[in-house]
């Protein structure tokens, strides 16, 4: 029976055609807002990772520019057909992820999912406004004299929180206005670092071997891994999008609005690294953009994108973890969410080893996403049927409550697995994490309740 939960829960979507700022809730979305090109814009203002410079210069030495453009637009590919399978029970039902994970982890068991995408959330919620406000504070330095990076982080940071409450009414509009910006800019800071380096570059990078083994697959991983967050909590941004879109046409929305902003960060990143040996990413525009205006103008790029990627990919997911576990409305989630990004040190994380230690990073919370999204997929696909029971999915008394320990056994199987080929972790998890939760659920007794 697939009774509307709606009735079921507080919280409920109204019924007229518009909601109010910051009006979010886990109960099914009942007002979407969010039409094809309006999901298009909100994917491409919401990927400006400012990881994925750091990511471009990780490749540096093992793949040449050919293999390097590959491996990005594989993994750009890849991610989208994985946002098409893991975010189609949340634009069926419009439901977010929490939710959706509870036929498979069962009420408490969702803390697992929950906490292993929330993390990596923040980590990067507080990398990405150190990034914005170096780029602030070097705007500052150069034309007012004023020169204080702590003073730029903690303002930031609360312009973030004070965006993020608005919740998708605002995430929309700030995402659909800011994409024109960011592509514009980013055609530029192409078109300058080719400028600038192309002809010393243009003999190394595409005359060099590289590989088309192991380190290039791994690199469509490292690309793939920035957004396996994305991919884990992706019912949270569908459940907004209007229904009457395809899944052909999903992954192309998906594919094509990811792509570009990966393509071009990705390939600045790893050319400036290998003419500059620089990798922290305002470092790598001061030496590409030699005209001050101009830099002026990409720094505030730089400080622009991290707002739009940060309300959208790192602001919604631990807050409806928070939402789930702790019973908090939207609005003070968010802001609890933000003042968690500032313990994560971030100025730490663009040491000049940072390059490494971030590839370590994803590779490592890419081992425990992987399972998880193998599971749901499994769960939704082979178990369910592509079928969900909205009434059990919101009753915590129902078959689904406590903890489904075939879901729990499976990620470890997965992440085991991925932890031993970490530099691919996350295509090794699926096979394994996977096959044992589908056995699991079809002959371990503990688990018939949850096959209902």
């Amino acid at each position: 029976m697939n009774t509307d939960a709606s009735t079921l829960t507080a919280g409920s979507q109204p019924s007229n055609e518009t909601k109010a700022a910051g009006e979010e809730s886990l109960a099914p979305q009942k007002v979407r807002i969010m039409g094809r090109l309006s999901y298009l814009l909100a994917w491409f203002g919401g990927c400006v990772s400012i990881g994925t410079f750091t990511m471009g210069s990780s490749v540096v030495g093992s793949l040449n520019l050919i293999q390097a453009t590959l491996a990005i637009a594989i993994g750009c590919f890849v991610i989208g057909v994985a946002l098409v399978l893991n975010g189609a029970a949340g634009y069926k039902y419009g439901i977010p992820f929490m939710v959706q994970a509870r036929s498979a982890f069962g009420f408490a068991g969702t803390r697992l999912p929950g906490l292993v995408r929330a993390v990596p959330a923040i980590v990067w919620y507080g990398f990405q406004s150190w990034i914005g406000a170096g780029a602030l504070n070097m705007v500052s330095a150069t034309l007012f004299g004023f020169d204080n990076l702590v003073f730029f982080f903690v303002a930031f940071q609360f312009l973030q929180i004070g965006l993020s409450v608005m919740g998708f009414q605002g995430i929309k509009w700030l995402e659909n206005v800011g994409s024109a910006f960011i592509l514009a800019s980013l055609v530029y800071m192409f078109y300058s670092t080719v400028q600038r380096y192309g002809d010393e570059l243009s003999g190394s990078l595409l005359t060099m071997q590289g590989s088309w083994g192991l380190p290039f697959w791994s690199a469509t991983m490292l690309f793939l891994g920035i957004y396996s967050t994305m991919i884990l909590n992706v019912s949270d941004y569908a459940r907004e999008h209007k229904h009457g879109t395809g899944p052909g046409l999903l992954t192309t929305i998906y594919s094509m609005s990811i792509l570009p902003c990966t393509l071009f960060m990705g390939l600045i990143g790893y050319m400036v690294s290998e003419a500059t040996g620089v990798a922290d990413p305002i470092q790598v525009f001061a030496n590409a953009v030699d005209n001050t205006p101009l830099l002026m103008t990409t720094l505030l790029f730089i400080a622009f994108a991290q707002v739009t990627t940060n309300v959208l990919n790192n602001v919604v997911p631990p807050t409806y973890v928070l939402m789930d576990v702790f019973k908090l409305k939207f609005r003070p989630a968010t802001v609890i969410v933000g003042l968690l990004a500032f313990a994560t040190f971030p100025w730490k994380l663009v040491s000049e080893d940072s390059a490494a230690g971030l590839q370590v990073f994803v590779q490592t919370y890419s081992a425990f996403l992987g399972p998880i999204f193998a599971i749901l997929v499994v769960d939704y696909y082979l178990i369910r049927k592509r079928t969900l029971n909205l009434e059990h999915l919101y009753d915590a008394n129902g078959p689904y409550q406590g903890v489904n320990y075939a879901a729990l056994i499976a990620t470890a199987i997965g992440a085991v697995v991925a932890l031993n080929v970490s530099s691919v972790s996350w295509y090794a998890s699926l096979i394994p994490a996977g096959v044992s939760y589908y056995l699991l659920m079809q002959y371990w007794g503990p688990c018939q309740r949850f096959r209902r």
